[in-house]
């Protein structure tokens, strides 16, 4: 007689072979290496562009971006140095979020013939979207959501880390199937 727990896992462990990869281990490792890389991307991107081309913002800004975010400017200022890691930790915490979410979505579209690049073009506009949503619902401490440089700004940013989320995904989905 199996247990309800033993039957769970060998259902997570069908859907996770049936979806192409050969473990749940290997979809998560690559949502997370493809999330942190794609992290560690976009903010290469704010230093060069929100930074350096548009004076948005000094590069110290970029850690603590989220923490203001979130909670808004004053608890950003409030926490002092705590601001930098909590946004650090919120930033990535997300990036592996939205890593391991396209891992486990990307061998429907494979499947279909697509192109890792071109889902990720698609993949960045919808998590734009999710996470400036959240940031409305959470805070009021958020740029003007109708602005159309943001708007642009904002996409442009998530390209940055959604393409090479989605090509490392799609390498080390063909390097585990």
């Amino acid at each position: 007689m199996q247990t309800a727990q033993h039957t769970h896992t060998q259902a997570i462990a069908s859907a996770t072979i049936g979806s192409g990869w050969k473990s749940r281990h290997d979809l998560v490792k690559a949502g997370i290496i493809g999330g942190l890389t794609g992290g560690i991307i976009i903010w290469i991107y704010e230093a060069l562009i929100w930074v350096g081309a548009q004076h948005l913002m000094p590069l110290a800004g970029i850690p603590r971006n989220a923490t203001g975010l979130v909670f808004g400017k004053d608890v950003q200022e409030s926490l002092g140095v705590l601001a930098y890691f909590l946004g650090t930790g919120i930033h990535f915490f997300f990036t592996i979020v939205w890593g391991v979410l396209f891992a486990a979505i990307w061998p429907i579209f494979r499947r279909r013939g697509y192109e890792a690049t071109f889902v990720a073009l698609f993949y960045a506009i919808i998590a734009w979207i999710a996470m400036h949503v959240a940031i409305m619902i959470a805070s009021t401490n958020h740029p003007n959501y109708a602005d159309p440089a943001v708007i642009i700004g904002g996409f442009m940013s998530h390209f940055f880390f959604t393409v090479p989320l989605a090509l490392i995904v799609k390498k080390r989905f063909e390097q585990h199937i």
